[in-house]
């Protein structure tokens, strides 16, 4: 049977209103100040540094490579205090800062190492350098997945679980920086040195060793202008001695865990007194 349509019926609807209402309907984003972007524009030249370590990388320009690294790490602490400063915080940045921290500590110092030594191992350095990435990106994972948690206490907000992002790419490259600052260290030169600091980074991030942040330091009043002394005392000496003082940063790093763990179990303990304390007079 035949039936007639009209020149109407046979017209295509134009391709928005074939789409459907749901998958049209866009979130667009604020309109926002130059100064409240300021955060995000940090955070995209940490990016650009993460990026920019990998072509010097290539180049094997490690020296290159390593600083950029180091100035991605200092850019990602400042974008939040920016963001915080600027009262401009907001989701977009926070997932934003989580592709730099991948890229920038996930992805340039697997392969700063595996170019510099892993690669004499073939297919098991290849390995060892994948398997980093994949724990920097669990570690970033778990760390927007507790970030959205708002009850938390506030000593808990003073350590991080497992080694934050900038320490485990740092520790990753960490026989380089040795190697600079002794050169008559062999040992930092051979590939087992990678491999051991490059999985034992991985480790570290992955694992629930509670470690200090320097998110909720706050220096007593007493102890200011030492503080500042003892900064501009160290700046001075990084630059006079790159190497060996990031190599005495590192080394102050890893001896701090241990405290911190100490530290955490006692503000527990102490949490948790204070809670049966609150409990049995509300009774």
């Amino acid at each position: 049977m035949y039936f007639r349509r009209s020149p109407e019926q046979f017209r295509r609807k134009p391709l928005r209103a074939r789409i459907p209402e749901r998958f049209r309907q866009r979130k667009k984003l604020k309109a926002q100040s130059l100064t409240a972007m300021i955060p995000n524009i940090t955070t995209l030249m940490a990016l650009c540094c993460g990026m920019t370590a990998i072509r010097f990388a290539l180049l094997e320009k490690w020296e290159l490579a390593i600083v950029s690294v180091l100035l991605a790490a200092i850019l990602d602490t400042l974008d939040g205090r920016l963001a915080r400063l600027l009262n401009s915080a907001s989701r977009f940045g926070a997932e934003l800062d989580s592709f730099s921290d991948f890229l920038s500590f996930g992805i340039a110092p697997a392969l700063i190492m595996y170019l510099k030594g892993l690669s004499d191992w073939g297919e098991t350095g290849w390995a060892i350098a994948l398997f980093f990435t994949v724990c920097m990106a669990l570690r970033l994972a778990r760390f927007n997945v507790m970030s959205l948690d708002e009850d938390q206490p506030d000593w808990l907000k003073g350590f991080s679980t497992g080694v934050p992002a900038p320490a485990g790419g740092f520790l990753a490259f960490f026989p380089i920086v040795l190697q600079y600052a002794l050169p008559k260290a062999t040992i930092f030169q051979h590939t087992c040195s990678y491999a051991f600091f490059m999985m034992l980074a991985s480790i570290l991030m992955v694992s629930r060793i509670p470690t200090f942040t320097l998110k909720k330091l706050v220096v007593p009043s007493t102890l200011v202008l030492p503080f500042l002394l003892t900064l501009f005392i160290a700046v001075g000496l990084i630059y006079s001695y790159p190497w060996h003082m990031l190599a005495l940063i590192g080394v102050l790093y890893l001896a701090l865990i241990p405290f911190s763990i100490r530290y955490f179990k006692k503000c527990e303990i102490q949490s948790k007194l204070k809670n049966e304390t609150v409990e049995e007079e509300l009774v």
